[in-house]
C-alpha cells in the first residue's frame, strides 16, 4: 500500500520512539531509586489513585489532567451474524495527552493501524487522526469530584479500505466526571459524535461508566460499561448495526439502535509513573455487529 504524503505513519513513529525513550528512563531510575511508596499513604492528592479508563479508549476520555503517552492494543472478534461472517481485528494505536496547566491539557487520541482478517473482509489501513482539549472544570479535591468537558475532531486522513478517510471529519463534544470514595472511584463519560457530513458518517451519543477499587499498587481492578446510541441514519453502506467506536460506518438502517460492551479488567502500577491495563469485554446489547467480544492492553506513561 502505498504511503500518504501526510500519512499517521511520521506521527505514529515519532511518538513510539517517545514512549521507549520515557519507558527507559523510567525503568534506570526504577533500578537505583527505592521502591515507590503506597500513594495512599503519600499522595495529598485523591487524583493519585484513581485510573485512566482501558476499555472504548477513544473515547472514553480521564477526566484527570495527567501528561502522558499511551501505547494501546486491541483484539477484537467480530460477531459470526456480521455481513463479514465473523473474523477477528487487531489495533496497534499510541495517544498523547499533555497537561499545559494543571487544569487544561491538549490530547490526540486516536491514531494508530487497523487490521480486519474474515472470510469476508481482509484488509488492513490508518485510522483516521483525532485530536483536542479538554479543561478541568471543577477540580473539588475536598469532595474527592472532578468534572471535565472537552473537544475533539477527528480528521479524516486514515485508509478508506477499513472504513476511515470518509465524510468531512467528525466532532466529538465530551464530558467526563470522577467521583472518589477513599479507595473507590466512580468514573463516568458522555459525548456526541457529530459528523461534518451526515449521510457519509452516523449522529452518535456515546456514555460509558467505570468502577474501580485501588487494593494496592499492583492490582486496580475495574468494572466498566461502553454504549453507542445511532441518531440518524447515513446512506453509506446498507447496515443495521454500527462500528462501536473503531468505525462509524454511515449505515442507513440504525436510527434508534443501541449497542453496547460490558467489560471487567485491572490495572497494575509497576513503576511510579507508568499504568499497565488489562480488559476484556463482551457485546450484551443486540445487534452485536462488528463486536463479539475484545481484549485491550495498554500502558499510561506520565510524564
Amino acid at each position: 500500500m502505498d504511503q500518504k504524503p501526510h500519512s499517521p505513519k511520521r506521527w505514529l513513529l515519532a511518538l513510539g520512539v517517545s514512549a521507549l525513550a520515557t519507558v527507559s528512563f523510567s525503568t534506570a531510575n526504577a533500578g537505583t531509586a527505592a521502591a515507590p511508596k503506597n500513594p495512599v499513604v503519600d499522595a495529598a492528592d485523591w487524583k493519585a489513585n484513581t485510573i485512566a479508563p482501558v476499555t472504548n479508549p477513544i473515547f472514553f476520555e480521564d477526566p484527570v489532567i495527567r501528561s502522558e503517552i499511551r501505547p494501546i492494543f486491541v483484539y477484537h472478534t467480530i460477531d459470526n451474524n456480521f455481513i463479514t461472517g465473523g473474523g477477528h481485528a487487531t489495533l496497534y494505536a499510541l495517544q498523547l495527552r499533555y497537561a499545559l496547566t494543571d487544569r487544561f491539557a491538549l490530547i490526540a487520541t486516536q491514531d494508530g493501524h487497523f487490521d480486519i482478517d474474515s472470510p469476508g473482509l481482509d484488509v488492513d489501513g490508518w485510522m483516521d487522526l483525532a485530536a483536542g482539549f479538554k479543561y478541568a472544570l471543577i477540580d473539588d479535591a475536598a469532595h474527592q469530584f472532578i468534572l471535565t468537558p472537552g473537544l475533539t475532531f477527528h480528521i479524516p486522513t486514515g485508509d478508506r479500505e477499513v472504513f476511515q478517510g470518509r465524510g468531512g471529519g467528525e466532532f466529538n463534544p465530551f464530558v467526563s466526571f470522577s467521583k472518589g470514595y477513599g479507595d473507590f472511584h466512580i468514573t463516568g463519560n458522555l459525548g456526541l459524535r457529530i459528523p461534518v457530513t451526515s449521510n457519509e458518517q452516523n449522529l452518535m451519543a456515546h456514555y460509558s461508566l467505570m468502577l474501580d477499587y485501588y487494593t494496592c499498587r499492583w492490582f486496580i481492578p475495574f468494572v466498566s460499561a461502553n454504549f453507542w446510541t445511532n441518531l440518524n441514519d447515513g446512506n453509506n453502506i446498507g447496515l443495521r448495526s454500527n462500528g462501536y467506536d473503531v468505525i462509524n460506518f454511515g449505515a442507513n438502517n440504525v436510527n434508534g439502535v443501541t449497542q453496547g460492551t460490558l467489560g471487567f479488567g485491572f490495572r497494575s502500577r509497576v513503576v511510579s509513573n507508568v499504568d499497565l491495563g488489562f480488559a476484556y469485554e463482551i457485546a450484551v446489547a443486540r445487534p452485536y455487529g462488528l463486536t463479539n467480544n475484545r481484549l485491550t492492553v495498554d500502558m499510561c506513561i506520565r510524564f
